[in-house]
């Protein structure tokens, strides 16, 4: 297997990780509800999520279009769960695409743009992207733990996801 593969299916076990989020909530409301000590919402984080990946790996390297509005991740309010779900169905199918057309050589060229001042190869450049969506999930659960006083931790990032099912 290649590291595209893994990192594409990484990305695919925590698209679904993030839907199940969404579904965890008890309602709408409790989905953009601000707690202290926390400033971003469960949908603010999928807002954020699904921006920044159909940006950095959709149009960036799929070459999709997409036009990123970083500063609306952060500032709009009250979408529908299931608005939000189908942005993310959205920004599944578009990083699924752009990385099964992704030609293996690209992992290590240059990533197209210096992110935080900073210039990393295609392949570095994916792989903290997939930190980067574990970490922001890590928050999601929490906040809706938070907000609806449950403990239990919803769509957990499982390794048997990864494993390839022909072995």
């Amino acid at each position: 297997m290649t590291t595209i593969t893994w990192v594409r299916r990484t990305m695919g076990r925590d698209f679904e990780t993030l839907a199940a989020q969404l579904d965890a909530y008890p309602d709408e409301q409790s989905v953009w509800k601000v707690v202290p000590g926390i400033v971003n919402p469960g949908g603010t984080l999928a807002l954020h999520l699904v921006g920044n990946l159909r940006h950095y790996i959709g149009a960036q390297l799929g070459s999709t279009g997409y036009v990123r509005d970083r500063d609306a991740e952060f500032t709009r309010r009250n979408m529908s769960r299931r608005e939000l779900r189908d942005l993310v169905v959205a920004a599944r199918q578009e990083v699924d695409r752009t990385l099964a057309q992704l030609d293996p050589t690209a992992l290590d060229r240059p990533y197209a743009l210096a992110v935080g001042g900073t210039t990393l190869t295609t392949g570095q450049f994916l792989v903290h992207l997939a930190g980067h969506f574990g970490y922001h999930l890590g928050q999601m659960d929490y906040h809706r733990r938070i907000v609806t006083r449950g403990t239990v931790v919803q769509g957990m990032q499982s390794p048997a996801a990864l494993a390839d099912p022909t072995s």
